[in-house]
């Protein structure tokens, strides 16, 4: 959360002086415009508190997020430009510009540079210390859920690398799913899980465009997860993964190699996914017990 300044409030005052103007002719005060100025200027939304201890920049940078949370911006939409929030608010240029950074900087917006700047949604952090599908993780924030089945098929496990993950013969079968998972319809992330049939018969005969994969190994087979090695990289999304993600191509994506244990140590799932970097970032609590 944002510290609550101290500081008393100041007026800002702006005077310049054209040659052969006489400095009785300049307006006194910043906050005083012309009446055609004034029919120029579009009334603040939140008029701000010029008198109290919260400093202006502040006050501007809570109006937008507040236009931003509620929905009366939406993403992509332009924001009003430093020259514009000036004359809007009645306050420097230096002033807007700190409003429209502190939206920067808490992942509410970003600029293009000769363009403007726009509204985007904060990144969601990824906790790596909690294993949580991704349908229960979106709903628990707020969004609503999809995947676009990209591939549901039984394939043999006869590559030596996932087999052994798995504890498989290369002759066992494996269930392979691929989605493109979404939240409000946004194409968030690419998940593919690998999950050995031999511990869960007609498993293969859900359509998990429709259902949870956690849900159905928990409801259906009683799986009762132990743990998770996982293993998280950053890497450059390849052209597929940029069109089916939306993303410029070789833009950054957070990828995620996961083999997933029951309480008896047997595989049950091992699973790659790849996250946009524009809306995901990983997170951790270390426990400390002593520094060095």
């Amino acid at each position: 959360m944002p510290l609550r300044s101290s500081y008393s409030s100041y007026q800002e005052v702006a005077v310049s002086v054209s040659p052969g103007r006489r400095i009785n002719d300049v307006p006194k005060s910043h906050n005083t415009p012309s009446p055609v100025q004034q029919a120029q200027q579009p009334a603040p939304i939140h008029p701000l508190d010029k008198n109290g201890f919260i400093p202006l920049y502040y006050q501007i940078e809570r109006a937008l997020m507040e236009q931003i949370q509620s929905g009366q911006l939406s993403e992509g939409d332009p924001l009003a430009s430093e020259e514009e929030l000036s004359r809007q608010y009645q306050v420097s240029r230096m002033t807007a510009r700190q409003a429209l950074h502190g939206l920067k900087m808490k992942g509410y917006a970003f600029s293009e540079k000769g363009r403007g700047t726009f509204v985007t949604r904060p990144k969601l952090d990824k906790n790596i210390m909690h294993l949580q599908g991704f349908t229960e993780d979106m709903r628990q924030r707020g969004f609503k859920a999809s995947s676009r089945l990209l591939e549901q098929a039984v394939i043999e496990a006869s590559d030596p690398g996932l087999a052994e993950k798995l504890k498989l013969k290369s002759t066992d079968r494996i269930l392979r799913l691929r989605r493109l998972r979404l939240a409000d319809g946004i194409p968030m992330a690419i998940e593919e899980s690998n999950i050995p049939l031999l511990h869960f018969p007609g498993l293969e005969r859900i359509d998990f465009a429709q259902h949870s994969l956690y849900q159905a190994l928990r409801d259906r087979y009683g799986v009762r997860v132990g743990y998770a090695d996982e293993t998280i990289e950053a890497l450059h999304a390849t052209a597929d993964e940029a069109e089916m993600l939306t993303i410029p191509r070789r833009a950054c994506v957070l990828s995620i190699t996961r083999v997933i244990m029951t309480t008896q140590e047997s595989p049950i799932e091992a699973a790659v996914s790849r996250y946009r970097g524009d809306r995901y970032r990983a997170s951790i609590r270390v426990p400390v017990t002593t520094i060095e």
